[in-house]
C-alpha cells in the first residue's frame, strides 16, 4: 500500500510540473520568450524583476497573478516595459490558473 500511496504522489506530481509548464509555455512564451525581447520583456527579465522585488514566493505568485489577470500600466513593475512595448492585453484566464502559471515562473530554471 505504501507503495503505491508513493507512485501515486509521484505520478501527481509529475503532472502538476507538466501542467504548470505547459499553462506557462501556451500563454506566456509567444510574447516573453526565454532569450528575445522582441514583442515583451523575456521570461528571465520577468522573474528577475519580479524575484527582486518580492523577497516570498508567495508575494510574487499573488502580484503576478492579480497585475496579469488585470494589467494597469500604473501599477507594472516593468514600466519601461510598458513603454517600449504597451500594457499586455487581458488573456482571460482565473486566478487559479495564473497563480499556478506564476508559480511555475517563481520556480523555473531560467537562464541558468
Amino acid at each position: 500500500m505504501t507503495k503505491f500511496l508513493l507512485l501515486c504522489l509521484s505520478a501527481f506530481y509529475l503532472y502538476a510540473a507538466s501542467s504548470s509548464e505547459t499553462l506557462f509555455n501556451g500563454n506566456c512564451v509567444t510574447c516573453h520568450t526565454p532569450s528575445d525581447a522582441a514583442a515583451a520583456p523575456t521570461s528571465v527579465e520577468m522573474q528577475k524583476t519580479y524575484k527582486k522585488a518580492f523577497a516570498t514566493k508567495e508575494k510574487f505568485v499573488e502580484f503576478m497573478a492579480t497585475w496579469v489577470g488585470k494589467p494597469d500600466a500604473k501599477t507594472a513593475l516593468m514600466p519601461e516595459a510598458v513603454t517600449k512595448y504597451g500594457v499586455m492585453p487581458e488573456l482571460g484566464l482565473d486566478q487559479a490558473t495564473l497563480k499556478e502559471i506564476a508559480s511555475f515562473l517563481y520556480d523555473a530554471p531560467l537562464g541558468k
